[in-house]
């Protein structure tokens, strides 16, 4: 066994510098299972965040081409969100993580308590 320490691979870091952030995954999850939706329909989805955070993280997601931002044209005009083939490519990634929440419910019960502490 060497005494070399190795740092996390740069793609994963990537990866969790967008995925880590709070509501960023639930956003995601949320458009897999109902895309396109509009914003009120996420914001109820998506119990606890704020209209300004969930702009601010579809902006980050669609910044990151993600998430896609379609106007519609009215009347009433309307804004619905939708994912991009990149963003529909994170479905086995995000099911397998729901899957191990499910097989470790103590574990995910205990990450997601720590995560009801912390304030946007």
């Amino acid at each position: 066994m060497s005494g070399e320490c190795r740092g996390a691979d740069d793609a994963i870091a990537r990866v969790f510098s967008l995925l880590g952030k709070r509501w960023n995954g639930l956003i995601l999850a949320v458009l897999l299972n109902q895309q396109p939706a509009h914003f009120a329909e996420m914001r109820r989805a998506i119990p606890g965040i704020s209209e300004r955070m969930l702009s601010e993280r579809l902006a980050e997601l669609t910044e990151a081409d993600l998430v896609v931002r379609e106007v519609v044209p009215g009347p009433p005009l309307g804004v619905r969100y939708r994912l991009t083939e990149a963003g529909l490519a994170l479905r086995p990634a995000l099911d397998a993580l729901a899957q191990w929440a499910h097989e470790h419910p103590r574990h995910a019960a205990r990450a997601h308590g720590r995560s009801r502490d912390t304030h946007c």
